[in-house]
């Protein structure tokens, strides 16, 4: 009787339930605007209680539109964020990791100013990589992060 408890336990332990690790889209109807561009990812993907964030642009979800002034491109590309993470009844509070592309390392104080203003105390971990390119024309950041709701 103890080895098919321990056995039990053991299949419990490495084989969870299907709908513990079941994936769910997170596309929040802003992403989907008339004549956007059909995109070959999901804006995010919870598993298991965590968010992956795709890489998000500062670009006008509607026009999708850069705007010249790169203060506005950062701030554009956090809301953007913000709108999967909301999607996903989470916010910046619940953001474990962060990953920032800049085609430009000497716009990093800038990009510095606006993301401080908008992640708060204690912030997530950061990496910061400068790029010669991103996918979008004319795009000079790009951020993807990582977010797990606390029990």
């Amino acid at each position: 009787m103890r080895k098919t408890h321990l056995l039990l336990a053991s299949l419990i332990f490495f084989f969870p339930s299907s709908s513990w690790a079941e994936k769910k889209v997170i596309a929040p109807p802003e992403f989907n605007q008339p004549g956007s561009p059909t995109r070959p990812f999901s804006p995010g993907i919870l598993i298991d209680g965590t968010l992956y964030v795709s890489g998000q642009i500062g670009a006008d979800l509607k026009t999708r539109a850069v705007p010249e002034d790169f203060e506005a491109e950062v701030k554009l590309c956090l809301e953007n964020v913000g709108i999967i993470l909301k999607a996903a009844s989470m916010s910046f509070d619940d953001v474990v990791a962060v990953q920032v592309y800049l085609t430009d390392m000497s716009l990093f104080p800038r990009m510095n100013a606006v993301y401080t203003s908008v992640i708060k105390e204690p912030r997530p971990a950061r990496t910061t990589v400068g790029v010669t390119k991103l996918a979008a024309a004319g795009a000079r950041i790009e951020i993807t992060m990582t977010a797990r709701k606390s029990r």
